[in-house]
């Protein structure tokens, strides 16, 4: 093994952390902002990029990482963990929004696993978290990830988050599923990523599931998301009152909305 070899526990259902048990001197990076907690003897850095030994050779390749990283959306910097004491230590990361957390072995899946962008949650030490271009012009424009996703690579272990319930699915050879664009997850190397226009004029604008949708052909490993964020927080926003941020006149109440009619300030 490359990578650090950690030891982990999931906690919760809907608003899960993961602990992470390090031996001494074993690390483990992640996405800033992601630490929930920490024992005493763990040690934090903020580092360029990833941390992967292929960005440690000399401060060029560090730059390239962290800019690989800037396009994903993501910061330009990561933080480290690592034990410095004598005896095992843990070190707990939480999701940022209601769903689950997965971890990846990726030596099971040829060491590579393709995600969407603001997956990555954290890693062993050695893990590269890179970026996937889509090569299809259609995929690029209408796939709801761009033309840029995530790519982690190594033989450790990584820990993705995603919306709602999570469910793998196995892809046979020549099997193909068709996804909501912003459902797909993540997926193993070995999968064809398509962007196919949904069929039928009625269909495309009455619908309701927008005009593409992602096919997936196997075979392969897919990971699928109940709940993306970004259909979350279109139904949190179009929920929320109007005359929020105006006082405290009971906002959204019937009662408010006449005291508005009548010219209340």
């Amino acid at each position: 093994m490359n990578n650090h070899e950690i030891d982990y526990k999931l906690h919760g259902d809907d608003m899960q952390f993961v602990e992470i048990e390090l031996d001494p001197g074993e690390t483990v990076v992640a996405e800033a902002g992601s630490l929930m907690m920490m024992e005493d003897d763990i040690t934090m850095e903020t580092i360029f990029g990833d941390g992967s030994s292929s960005f440690d050779s000399g401060i060029m390749g560090k730059i390239m990482g962290a800019g690989k990283r800037m396009l994903t959306g993501e910061s330009l910097f990561m933080t480290t963990f690592t034990n410095a004491g004598k005896e095992k230590k843990h070190v707990y990361f939480a999701s940022p929004y209601p769903g689950k957390i997965i971890p990846i072995d990726l030596s099971e899946y040829s060491g590579k696993i393709i995600c969407q962008k603001e997956a990555f949650l954290a890693a062993a030490k050695g893990v590269s978290v890179g970026i996937e271009f889509q090569r299809k012009l259609g995929t690029g424009f209408f796939g709801g990830e761009g033309f840029i996703m995530q790519k982690l690579e190594g033989d450790g272990l990584a820990f993705i988050h995603a919306g709602g319930t999570i469910h793998r699915k196995e892809l046979q050879p020549g099997e193909v599923l068709r996804v909501d664009t912003g459902c797909l997850v993540a997926m193993t190397s070995d999968v064809n990523y398509n962007i196919e226009m949904v069929k039928g004029v009625k269909t495309a604008l009455f619908g309701g599931e927008g005009l593409f949708f992602a096919t997936l052909r196997g075979p392969g490993t897919v990971w699928i998301q109940s709940l993306p964020f970004s259909r979350l927080a279109s139904r949190v926003f179009a929920a929320a009152p109007q005359t929020l941020g105006r006082g405290s006149k009971d906002e959204g109440s019937i009662a408010g909305g006449i005291f508005d009619l009548l010219g209340g300030k």
